[in-house]
């Protein structure tokens, strides 16, 4: 065991990582970078360098058994191999995007102003500052503010008589602007982070734990002064509080805020991740209350800007654009019913999961095998469905995503149920009671469902269909329960149960409630 952990830790090994996400390109640069002075060709970091790139898995034993370095050097020289790359990556012409430019010019004025070239370093923050009010980086604007204030005090400009006063309303107006879209900045990373640990409000406590947070945290602001920046963090910090208390319809028009924002901004390039989240944002709020025409219309659209490189694509971009397309895409299927045609979505995805999988998140991989579960357990193929489900219920490190550990296990158990596979149903029902009891995530849905899945072992045959009509009829009060209607945002019980109940495959029922969705 403790190998295993010890070859995990190995490959998450920070220069390890950075350099298997370079790009052919990107090595190319790192390449010439380094050749720039004929000595550095031969210099231990880039024979380490060339080393690791070869490496499939890192390995110190053997980096230090090559002879490139000795034990007590690897930590330097890592260290020294890393900032390189690091300066590499930041001359590459793919990475200059409009941030480090305006550092750059930003960095160029201090540099000018240190030799004493006052007016060419004032030319270059002009210059500078534009760029980033256009760009709505604000927070670099009010660092050029500040050393135009600074040179101002020793180099006094005759032509505009109240520059003076001008650079100090700027810095008060980008100082109280930077404060707002501070809080809620913070207020909004709070809130996503209690979603994450806790996942939706369950009851009453809750609600009001939730609200009071939210209300006590949200600064005073004067709509009509705030700039891009500051409503899309307001949007954000409503967003997350709408789905934390389970108002899909507020978080679908929060969301639709926050795209139509870039919408009318024309920031996509400037702040593509964050135009990415609220696209993705909007699509799974469209998902949560069913909205079938409004989603495959966004869906559309997301797909055809990519196709049309609308948004910037770099390693970080394409990796968001994956999870979100492929994850919209399989909701697609879940939400007309098309869960057979889905399956070519899963090579698909795996590929890109081993692919990315120096980068990509636990949370994200588990939650990618929740729905490539649920595709199978619509198709009606349950041992693969249990296959994807031991991934989650197997997994160590999910602190974030207990939801998501919950419903695995109680789809498990319906799939163990399906394949007929109920010899150990009983400890299978064991096993899940003590983990949502451990997790203090029971509700009271979850409690109907496992106890009534447990006596069916006990049912004749011939009693089973009503005994589905009687397990039907506890769950379906719960549907639009403000608090336990989450658990079926996680799994459609209703639909398998009237599946059972019909004797139709869960495809058909999901088909039939799909059309009227769309009517």
């Amino acid at each position: 065991m403790s190998k295993i952990i010890t070859s995990a830790n190995h490959q998450n090994d920070a220069l390890f990582v950075l350099i298997k996400s370079l790009t052919k390109s990107e090595k190319r640069q790192f390449n010439l970078y380094v050749g720039r002075l004929g000595g550095n060709i031969d210099a231990k970091f880039f024979s380490l360098f060339k080393f690791l790139e070869k490496l499939k898995i890192y390995d110190e034993k053997v980096i230090i058994g090559s002879g490139i370095v000795s034990k007590q050097q690897l930590s330097n020289l890592k260290a020294h191999l890393y900032k390189q790359i690091l300066i590499s990556l930041r001359l590459n012409p793919a990475h200059k995007n409009v941030r480090i430019q305006i550092r750059e010019q930003l960095d160029f004025a201090t540099v000018l102003y240190q030799k004493g070239l006052y007016k060419q370093s004032l030319k270059l923050l002009e210059k500078a500052k534009n760029m980033a009010l256009d760009n709505e980086e604000k927070n670099v604007a009010y660092e050029i503010v500040e050393l135009e204030k600074v040179i101002e005090t020793q180099y006094i400009t005759r032509s505009i008589s109240n520059r003076a006063d001008q650079l100090s309303v700027q810095a008060k107006e980008l100082s109280q602007q930077n404060v707002i879209a501070s809080k809620l900045s913070n207020l909004s990373l709070q809130l996503y982070s209690h979603l994450l640990q806790n996942g939706y409000v369950k009851n009453e406590k809750e609600v009001q734990f939730v609200e009071t947070y939210f209300n006590d945290r949200m600064p005073k602001y004067d709509y009509h002064t705030l700039g891009f920046r500051e409503k899309l963090w307001l949007y954000k910090a409503h967003l997350w509080h709408s789905f934390l208390i389970q108002d899909f319809l507020l978080s679908y028009k929060y969301a639709k805020k926050c795209v139509d924002l870039f919408d009318s901004s024309k920031l996509i390039h400037s702040h593509p991740v964050f135009y990415l989240k609220s696209k993705n944002y909007l699509l799974e709020a469209s998902f949560l209350v069913k909205k079938l025409s409004t989603f495959k219309e966004e869906l559309e659209g997301f797909e055809i800007e990519i196709e049309n490189k609308e948004i910037p694509l770099n390693t970080n971009t394409e990796l968001l654009i994956f999870l979100y397309l492929y994850s919209n895409k399989l909701h697609l299927h879940f939400l007309e019913g098309t869960f057979d045609e889905g399956e070519y979505l899963v090579a698909i995805i795996n590929a890109k999961i081993e692919k990315y999988k120096n980068r990509l998140d636990s949370h994200y991989v588990v939650l990618l095998y929740y729905k490539i579960a649920c595709l199978y357990f619509g198709m009606g193929k349950n041992r693969l469905c249990i296959v994807y489900l031991q991934k989650i219920i197997k997994s160590k490190n999910l602190s974030s995503a207990e939801d998501l550990q919950c419903f695995a296990r109680i789809l498990n158990l319906i799939a163990h149920y399906e394949c007929g596979l109920d010899y150990d149903l009983e400890r299978q029902f064991i096993d899940t009671y003590k983990f949502l009891l451990k997790m203090e995530n029971l509700q009271e849905v979850q409690k109907v469902f496992l106890t009534s899945i447990r006596d069916l072992s006990d049912v004749f045959p011939h009693e089973i269909k009503n005994e589905f009509k009687k397990i039907h009829t506890k769950l379906k009060k719960f549907e639009n329960h403000p608090y336990e209607k989450r658990a079926f945002l996680y799994l459609d019980i209703l639909s398998w149960l009237e599946s059972k109940i019909e004797n139709k495959p869960i495809s058909i029922i999901i088909k039939e409630k799909a059309k009227l969705l769309t009517k």
